[in-house]
C-alpha cells in the first residue's frame, strides 16, 4: 500500500512536468519595426535563452495596427508557453485611451524585462536653461511652449499632461511620426523641448546634440547620474517607461514559472546588462504578480489623467 501510495503521488506530479514547455519552437511577437528596442532586446533574450531550454525561438514582427495586432495574437494563442510578446509600455496608455480592450485575464504575465527614464532636452543654445526654467516659462506664457511627442494618447503625451497638471501650466504637445523630424525641430527651434525614451535620447544627448533638462526617473539613474530629475521639481512625479513579456492567458502556472525563470537568467548574464546600458537600459526582472500590478497600477493612472484632460484619441 506504502508502494502504490508513492506511486500515486509521484503520479500526480505528472501533470506539472508534462506542462512543461512543448517540443517545438517558441515565437516572441513584436509589435514594432525590426531595429527598434523591443526587437533588438527580443531577439537577444531569444539567443539567450535558445541554449538554455534546448528550443529554437523566433521573433515575429508585426507593427500592425500599431501593434494591436501582435498583442490581439498572443492574448489568442494556444496557452502552452510557446507565444510570447514583447509589451511596451505604450499597452498601459493605450488601454486608458481605449486603444486595447483590456481585463486582468488578457494575458498571463511573465516578467518585466527592462526598464528606462524620459528624457526632457532642448537645443544646445535654447534660452531654457533648466527643468524648472522650463515651467517657470510655461507658466508665463501658457500654450506657448512646445514639446515633442509619438502621437494623441501616447505615453509621452500622458506624462506631458501629467507634468501640466502637477506643474500648473499648459504646454503644447506636436505629434511627430518618429523621432528624427522631431529633434531637426527642436534644433531649429521651431519646437521648445523634445520629450523622448533615455533609449532614444541618450545618444543624442552624450553626443551634444541635445541638452539634457530633467529626466523621469524616480532617483538619479545609474546611467546619467548627473541628469537632474522631473521630481527634484515636482515632487511626485517619476515614471519608467518598460518592455515585459506575457504569454498567452490561463497558460498553466508550471509553464509560466519556467519562463520567467530563464528570462530572467538571461537577464543577468553579464553581457546582457552591458548589452541593455548600451541601448539606455536596465534590467528589472519581477515575479508575474509584480509585473501585472504595474500594469494594472499605471492604466489606472493613465486613465485619470485621460479624464482630467478630456483627452479622445480616433
Amino acid at each position: 500500500m506504502l508502494s502504490l501510495a508513492g506511486a500515486l503521488a509521484a503520479g500526480a506530479t505528472l501533470p506539472a512536468r508534462a506542462q512543461d514547455l512543448p517540443a517545438r519552437s517558441l515565437r516572441i511577437l513584436v509589435g514594432t519595426a525590426p531595429g527598434g528596442s523591443p526587437d533588438i532586446i527580443s531577439r537577444l533574450l531569444a539567443d539567450k535563452m535558445t541554449d538554455r531550454i534546448g528550443q529554437s525561438i523566433y521573433i515575429e514582427n508585426n507593427t500592425s495596427g500599431g501593434g494591436t495586432v501582435a498583442l490581439t495574437t498572443v492574448s489568442r494563442a494556444t496557452p502552452d508557453g510557446t507565444s510570447l510578446a514583447m509589451m511596451t509600455a505604450g499597452y498601459a496608455s493605450g488601454v486608458a485611451v481605449g486603444k486595447f480592450t483590456h481585463t486582468q485575464n488578457s494575458f498571463s504575465y511573465l516578467t518585466m524585462v527592462c526598464g528606462y527614464p524620459m528624457v526632457y532636452s532642448v537645443a544646445p543654445n535654447s534660452p531654457i536653461k533648466s527643468f524648472a526654467d522650463l515651467l517657470a516659462r510655461a507658466k508665463a506664457e501658457p500654450g506657448k511652449i512646445t514639446y515633442t511627442i509619438t502621437s494623441l494618447g501616447s505615453v509621452y503625451h500622458l506624462l506631458g499632461k501629467w507634468v501640466d497638471m502637477q506643474a500648473g501650466t499648459n504646454m503644447v504637445p506636436i505629434p511627430y511620426r518618429g523621432a528624427a523630424p522631431g529633434v531637426t525641430d527642436v534644433l531649429s527651434g521651431r519646437v521648445d523641448v523634445m520629450l523622448e525614451t533615455a533609449t532614444s535620447g541618450f545618444p543624442r544627448i552624450h553626443n551634444k546634440q541635445l541638452r539634457v533638462l530633467a529626466i523621469t526617473a524616480p532617483k538619479r539613474y545609474e546611467l546619467m547620474p548627473d541628469a537632474p530629475l522631473v521630481a527634484e521639481t515636482l515632487p511626485g512625479v517619476a515614471y519608467m517607461s518598460w518592455l515585459g513579456l506575457v504569454t498567452a492567458p490561463q497558460t498553466p502556472r508550471p509553464i509560466v514559472d519556467r519562463l520567467n525563470a530563464e528570462i530572467i537568467r538571461a537577464l543577468d548574464l553579464p553581457d546582457v546588462k552591458q548589452r541593455l546600458a548600451d541601448g539606455g537600459n536596465v534590467a528589472t526582472p519581477t515575479t508575474p504578480e509584480e509585473m501585472s500590478r504595474r500594469i494594472e497600477d499605471e492604466i489606472a493612472r493613465w486613465k485619470q489623467i485621460v479624464v482630467a484632460n478630456n483627452i479622445k484619441v480616433e
